[in-house]
């Protein structure tokens, strides 16, 4: 076959036409079967389109429910509960890394984020240390706000070894307190207290190691409003949005 100047290419005869030149083909009118699949494409196309802008006004709908307020944890398995606190973080008193005496007291009328560690971990706890250092610096300025940090080797963690720690680690005294004191009181505190200790729940095996990667924050009443993968950033992220939530919210 001949070309012309259009570069004419062959077409099945079923259409009835041997040839037809690019010209034409760019005439969707000329063979019904494209209009076909074009509409087929477009209604494809144009329903995707609608999909996708549904569920992204969904996804904000739940954002906007979601951080709405905060829920209550009263037990161990961290259910929600949207009515009258009943879990209250217990009586408690340790001593820090200036050797003052650290309890309740110290935290009445702030919001307050605690975590478990010790100062020779070499795992999870500099991710933790970290991360509660991020927090710090973000609320340097806001008094409401503190943090606690508790040992779970106390007969290894002095307040020697843990002012050293603090000072390693850029810790403001003023707004991070780095617990130590007796091990039964520290063990019982974050299992019955912070409902910490994961294997605990699971075995009540109180001869078990804590290690635990979990930031909770309390409210100024005492009460657990929100647990978090402190080794996570985004979990970390999500704690601070929380923590603003709850500052309006009390």
């Amino acid at each position: 076959m001949k070309l012309n100047k259009y570069f004419c290419y062959p077409v099945p005869k079923a259409f009835g036409v041997v040839s037809v030149s690019q010209k034409s083909m760019m005439s969707f009118r000329a063979i019904p079967i494209f209009r076909g699949i074009i509409s087929r494409h477009l209604y494809l196309i144009v329903l995707l389109f609608l999909s996708f802008l549904s569920c992204k006004n969904q996804s904000k709908e739940t954002t906007i429910t979601e951080v709405a307020r905060l829920p209550y944890f009263n037990s161990a398995d961290f259910t929600p509960e949207w009515e009258t606190p009943v879990h209250k973080i217990p009586e408690f008193s340790f001593t820090n890394q200036k050797g003052e005496v650290v309890n309740n007291n110290t935290y009445k009328g702030k919001i307050y984020i605690a975590d478990f560690f010790f100062t020779s971990c070499p795992g999870i706890c500099p991710k933790l240390t970290k991360n509660m250092a991020s927090l710090q610096e973000a609320y340097k300025n806001d008094n409401t706000i503190k943090l606690l940090s508790h040992t779970v080797m106390p007969w290894k963690d002095s307040i020697p070894v843990l002012k050293e720690y603090a000072k390693r680690n850029g810790v403001n005294d003023e707004k991070w307190n780095l617990v130590t004191g007796n091990k039964d009181a520290l063990y019982n505190i974050a299992r019955k207290g912070y409902f910490a200790d994961e294997d605990f729940i699971k075995t009540q095996d109180d001869s078990n190691f804590i290690h635990t990667e979990n930031f909770v924050l309390v409210d100024k009443n005492g009460y657990i409003r929100g647990v978090y993968n402190g080794t996570l950033e985004v979990d970390v992220l999500r704690l601070k949005r929380h923590i603003d939530i709850l500052k309006k919210e009390i």
